[in-house]
């Protein structure tokens, strides 16, 4: 553990500007919800009727959680049932920077050359990380608090928050130790939490219907601390498998790192085939095979959320049948008034968005590559510096349309109507290629501030999340491109704003791979 004190202060410095902003952000989300809630409802009898009906609907309960009370705190909780999976992202992406990502850069091996002891780095990872999600639950506390909400339950949504992004530190200093690139453990630990998020949904989901499933809540971390209950039954025991978890975690990520050499994984890197020049031939070739991979895990996990999203829409469509009080509400959270509208334009805003994460993750992928060296030896070719960076923005622009085609189709089909629903999912295109282009504008002009992209991705996602139901400004509303999509099905569809994301989206990755072409490499 030598070391490990400035370790601590260095990982501090590097994240002195993103690791405030996730704290800032995800520990004001709860307050938001509440003020929301207050300004949404007019009287009590409307809130407790939207409660009732939400709790027993397998649409909302799949996306947002189990719902077992009507009160402004419970509503809260259940709204912002996303939020974990938001904290568990951001912990584990803090520590595999901090520990993969700076092994594979050298960094590690140059700071282990000084008087560093072999578990300092990941200790300091590990530190740094549980320290922000603590603050992030001591804001939590506070604001709920000064809003007037009961003490209990506020403690006990952020130790719910807080060992939620405790454990997924925990699950990141493991993916750290089995994959040799932090690409590779950033795969690893997203499929967890994807794979947990899964199993809270359908366990939550088969409970709600009388099922047979509803254990497969209790395998997954989102769903034990969707099962503390804030200010209802405040139940602290889930609390205490999480706790276990994560101590198991970092104690096994300890143990790993001592089974392997340092800059390697316990999964080695596959072997090349002995003779390429038929696959890799050309720039696309070698994107191919680079994206290939990531590709098509991600349009099996967009296929997997469409059978989801479409199995649950026969129970969201019975609150059409309810009274016509509830229009006002969905209106506002969904942009139609008819519920069913409503809810795949919703999920369409969602799936895009996290898809977003795929296009702005391609794109970055110009940036790694001259990091690591590998363009620079591409380059040296007669490959052109437009060739080898339009290769990679090809899957940045046309992967997020395979998988939201997937998801659309998929969902579609098992609703019975694939049509609308598949539009309401390609709709999203434009808005998501614009934030590939601001990832590619980055990349030319600013490349050392190319992981700024993210920063401008978290914007647009807090702009879907709290703008709906704090009614925010419309100029606030528009600085995100996903506001001018068509909220299909249900809105009057005008290709005139889609035309505009797309040229706006072109002129940025355009300008991106111009700029490119004219700074030095690497930069």
């Amino acid at each position: 553990m030598t070391g490990a004190p400035g370790l601590i202060r260095l990982a501090l410095r590097l994240d002195r500007v993103v690791m405030p902003l996730w704290v800032l952000v995800l520990g004001l989300l709860p307050v938001v919800y509440v003020s929301g809630f207050d300004t949404l409802f007019a009287t009590a009898q409307e809130r407790i009727h939207y409660a009732q009906i939400s709790a027993a609907n397998a649409g909302f309960v799949g996306l947002y959680g189990p719902l077992h009370g009507d009160s402004l705190g419970e509503l809260t909780v259940w709204r912002g049932g996303f939020l974990p999976v938001m904290i568990g992202l951001a912990a584990l992406l803090t520590v595999i920077r901090h520990t993969r990502a700076d092994e594979e850069a050298g960094r590690t091996e140059l700071l282990r050359a000084g008087v560093t002891g072999r578990f300092a780095p990941l200790a300091a990872a590990v530190l740094v990380t549980a320290g922000a999600c603590l603050v992030m639950g001591v804001l939590v506390v506070v604001t709920l608090i000064g809003h007037g909400l009961p003490a209990a339950g506020s403690v006990a949504l952020a130790v719910s928050y807080t060992v939620t992004g405790w454990l997924f530190a925990g699950v990141g200093a493991v993916a750290a130790q089995i994959a040799d690139t932090g690409r590779g453990a950033r795969a690893i630990a997203v499929l967890v939490l994807g794979v947990s998020y899964v199993l809270r949904m359908g366990g939550d989901i088969s409970a709600l219907g009388g099922g047979r499933l509803d254990w497969m809540s209790w395998l997954s971390p989102i769903g034990w601390a969707h099962r503390v209950f804030p200010f209802g039954a405040d139940d602290w025991w889930p609390v205490v498998p999480a706790v276990v978890t994560t101590l198991a975690a970092v104690a096994a990520s300890a143990y790993l790192s001592t089974r392997r050499d340092l800059g390697g994984g316990l999964l080695a890197g596959r072997l090349g085939p002995a003779s390429a020049a038929a696959s890799l031939g050309s720039p696309i070739a070698l994107a191919w095979r680079l994206h290939r991979g990531l590709l098509a895990g991600w349009t099996a996990g967009f296929a997997a959320l469409g059978l989801v999203f479409g199995g649950v829409s026969t129970s969201v469509a019975q609150l059409a049948e309810d009274s016509a009080s509830m229009g006002r509400i969905f209106s506002q959270l969904g942009g139609s008034d008819s519920i069913m509208d409503a809810y795949f334009a919703s999920i369409a805003q969602t799936s895009a968005l996290i898809i977003a994460c795929y296009a702005v993750q391609a794109a970055l992928r110009i940036r790694d590559e001259e990091q690591t060296g590998h363009a620079e030896a591409m380059l040296s070719t007669d490959v052109s510096r437009w060739a080898w960076g339009a290769s990679h923005l090809v899957f940045a622009l046309l992967g997020p349309a395979v998988a939201l085609l997937a998801e659309g189709l998929v969902a579609g089909l098992v609703h019975g109507d694939p049509g609308p629903v598949v539009a309401s999912a390609l709709a999203q295109l434009p808005a998501v290629w614009v934030l590939a282009g601001v990832a590619t504008l980055l990349i030319g002009v600013a490349p050392k501030l190319a992981a700024a992209a993210w920063v401008v991705l978290a914007g647009a996602l807090l702009i879907l999340i709290v703008g709906p139901l704090m009614q925010i400004d419309q100029w606030v509303l528009d600085l995100s491109p996903f506001t001018h999509v068509p909220h299909l099905p249900g809105a009057s569809f005008t290709a005139v704003p889609l035309l505009i994301l797309t040229l706006i989206a072109a002129a940025l990755g355009g300008a991106g791979l111009l700029a490119l072409r004219r700074r030095d490499l690497p930069a």
